[in-house]
């Protein structure tokens, strides 16, 4: 039933605070005349709880029209001007319109907004065909903040990463996915947990006197209901259903648009964001250049920056940025996805529907990829740049080997893994990545560092790990029965060496059995056996092929990154070549082994902890803070790199870098080479085939037809780039190791 309150008389004398004051004044007899005879109405029958500018030809008051004040309202200028959007021009002024406990900034348009309150709105604004635009006093714009007075069960948590939401974080304004891939993951730390709060709180105002803000420059058309919302200067809103409890980030550089039919519910929208056509999203955090549309349903989730995300359904998610995710056939639930990936349509990734309680959950590597109608049971956990191909995966898999290729057979019931498949077959996509999401990235600010290349410490780190289980697997396969032997080889092209190999393993004890396996894999050429892998799936485990190349592929593109790295370090020391007394200095460099993926930036994991002690020990009071150490490790990021790098050369070669010699650099130089090579001519091939292969021609009718429709491959941007490239890293690796490769 609804209740009637009647108006007391301290609502209609409530005062504005003074500061809102300044350079205003009341209406004089003859404005409010004009604002009668325009059939305005105002709470107040003597006009006193209107304000405006205390200057000459600032106030006009016929461009005030059938509108209605109540509470206190506090206009800015308003004279003869328009204000222009696209095709849509309007006069300055207030029509059909009602304010109550509003100010307004300068030349602003305000035109059938039926119920306006509680609202500061800056210069510059257009406001037209809103049906209801209000805040509370104790709103906190999608904040996981809490009012004086508020319970802590009112505080609004994202439960990403695991349904049963013991991994939720609070949204803040500043969060990035570093910020909330610390928080969800680390929570057998009860006191870095409780810090985090404090960081989130830390000076943030608890009193219940908020108003609702709009930026300058804003246009907001077309809208059913804003409740709690604060909106950045240039946003454009049209046609949103429902807008409540959010901010919505936005600048004249990266300015945000909200379009037809959407839904936001407790959350931060970021900069130059666009959500449209019926996107639904509640408890979320978005990032910065994302694109959520066609009916996409993001909820409990925080969704990184430069993501696109269209059709699907996302629930209670960590995605890292430049995720990809376009059908409506497709969802994710639950998971901790570290960027750069893609989920294909009638990808159904979940955790409830496979296991006895909603609690399972899945973390993938960057570069995840299932394919079309893949689905997986929980728990499980991918490397990085995994490609699955389609299938329906009964059993919880880990996939440690980074860029592989996985597939399950029916037959064998262990899934069949071709690690390093992407450099044995795939290059062109791997480099392709390489650029593409450079060009990708239009956030003007970045304040979450994003790493793009696929060869990074991260992945290197998995590269190491997959090595050194390709060994040890091997050594089994050398060391096994008689019988499981034979099965397990499908080439003996060279049986002598595949004999004397197999003799030497059965004679030699288990703690030698490593290096026999690091020189039959070093040696092997032509013969192909299959390694059985007992840890990548539940139950059935996994068979992997073609150990022996990938073990050599992986090995050269560890080179290749050590060079790349090593030219980016003696590019910031403005040389361009590599002596010895600068491995010396490399090597007084903190070493660090382990690294994190943190949102997309990779930090060693010793600095990491470097981070929780300074959070812990209140070194950290906010999160800018905790922003400004991820800063300092981005600086400091090709330091760190190029120290690893000199570990890694010396893992690969098995002894100190002052033993290195020409001859080593020589032989480390071809192999980097030959990548530098097969990473160009497999990218013009993978590209030649779109014009050379048959099947590629049968749907146009010749070949002008078909170059017209795609393009000369002589033009193509990519492989011009790739082509200077090329050219360029060659010969930046001749000068970069032309001394330590000498002989004099």
């Amino acid at each position: 039933m609804l209740k009637v309150n009647v108006l007391s008389e301290n609502f209609k004398n409530s005062q504005p605070p003074e500061e809102l004051l300044v350079n205003k004044r009341h209406l004089t007899p003859s404005e409010i005349y004009v604002l009668i005879q325009n059939r305005n109405i105002s709470s107040d029958s003597d006009w006193q709880n209107v304000y405006v500018c205390d200057g000459e030809g600032e106030f006009n008051p016929s461009q005030i029209v059938q509108s209605e004040f109540s509470g206190w309202v506090i206009l800015g200028k308003i004279r003869k001007a328009s204000l222009k959007f696209h095709d849509l021009e309007l006069m300055t002024g207030i029509y059909f319109s009602h304010l109550e406990n509003c100010v307004t900034g300068d030349d602003c348009v305000i035109k059938n907004a039926s119920f306006v309150s509680n609202y500061h709105i800056g210069n510059r604004v257009m406001l037209f065909n809103i049906q209801e635009m209000s805040c509370t006093c104790h709103s906190k714009f999608g904040e996981g903040l809490l009012k004086e007075g508020e319970a802590e069960k009112n505080r609004i948590w994202i439960g990403v990463g695991n349904e049963n939401d013991r991994r939720a974080v609070l949204a803040f304004n500043q969060m990035i996915p570093a910020d909330a891939y610390f928080w969800s993951r680390y929570r057998d730390d009860p006191e870095l947990m409780k810090k985090f709060i404090e960081l989130t709180e830390y000076n943030k105002d608890k009193a219940n006197n908020t108003y609702g803000i709009i930026e300058d420059d804003c246009v907001i058309k077309n809208c059913t209901l804003l409740k709690d919302v604060k909106i950045g200067s240039c946003a454009y809103i049209k046609g949103a259903f429902k807008l409540k409890n959010i901010t919505v980030l936005s600048s004249e550089d990266e300015p945000s648009q909200i379009g037809e039919g959407v839904e936001m519910v407790n959350g931060i929208m970021g900069y130059g964001s666009h959500v449209f056509y019926q996107a639904i999203a509640v408890r979320f955090v978005i990032g910065r250049n994302c694109h959520l549309k066609y009916g996409a349903r993001l909820l409990n989730s925080v969704l990184g920056d430069n993501s696109v995300v269209s059709c699907c359904e996302l629930l209670n998610n960590l995605i890292y940025p430049f995720h990809e995710q376009h059908h409506n056939s497709s969802f994710l639930i639950a998971s901790t996805v570290m960027g750069q990936s893609n989920i294909a349509s009638a990808a159904t990734i979940g955790s409830n529907h496979n296991s006895r309680s909603p609690d399972g959950e899945m973390i993938a590597g960057r570069g995840f990829w299932p394919g079309l109608c893949s689905d997986f049971k929980y728990d499980s956990r991918f490397a990085s740049f995994v490609l699955v191909a389609k299938g329906s995966y009964e059993y919880e898999l880990n996939i440690t080997y980074p860029f592989s290729l996985v597939a399950e057979d029916k037959k064998d019931k262990a899934v069949h893994i071709i690690p390093a498949y992407w450099f044995l077959y795939n290059m062109f996509a791997i480099v392709r990545n390489k650029y593409k999401f450079k060009a990708r990235d239009r956030r003007v600010i970045k304040v979450q560092h994003i790493e793009t290349n696929p060869l990074a410490p991260d992945t290197v780190q998995e590269i190491v790990t997959a090595l050194e289980r390709l060994v040890e697997l091997t050594g089994r396969y050398l060391k096994s029965s008689e019988e499981n032997f034979q099965k397990m080889t499908l080439d003996k092209g060279e049986g002598s060496i595949l004999s004397d190999f197999r003799k030497k393993a059965l004679s030699v004890s288990d703690d030698q059995i490593n290096q026999v396996a690091k020189d039959f894999l070093h040696q092997c050429r032509n013969t192909e056996f299959i390694l059985s892998d007992d840890r990548c799936q539940k139950r059935y485990g996994a068979l992997i092929f073609k150990a022996a190349r990938a073990y050599k592929e992986y090995r050269r593109v560890m080179k290749y990154f050590i060079a790349e790295t090593f030219m980016q370090w003696t590019e910031s020391q403005n040389k361009e070549t590599l002596y010895y007394e600068d491995l010396d200095v490399i090597a007084s460099i903190p070493l660090y082994r382990n690294w994190v993926n943190a949102g997309g930036q990779i930090i060693p994991e010793e600095k990491v902890n470097e981070l929780f002690f300074k959070i812990k020990t209140g070194a950290l009071k906010d999160w800018d803070e905790v922003h400004g150490f991820y800063d300092d490790c981005q600086k400091n990021y090709p330091a760190y790199k190029a120290r690893y790098c000199l570990y890694l050369l010396e893992c690969l070669y098995e002894k100190s870098f002052r033993e290195f010699t020409p001859e080593l650099y020589t032989d480390f130089m071809q192999d980097v080479a030959y990548v530098s090579m097969n990473m160009f001519e497999s990218s013009v091939a993978s590209r030649e085939k779109d014009y050379t292969d048959f099947f590629r021609s049968i749907t146009f009718r010749n070949y002008k037809e078909k170059e017209a429709v795609l393009g000369p491959l002589s033009e193509n941007t990519f492989l011009k780039e790739l082509r200077e490239s090329t050219s360029v890293f060659d010969s930046n690796l001749e000068k970069l190791f032309r001394r330590l490769a000498a002989k004099e």
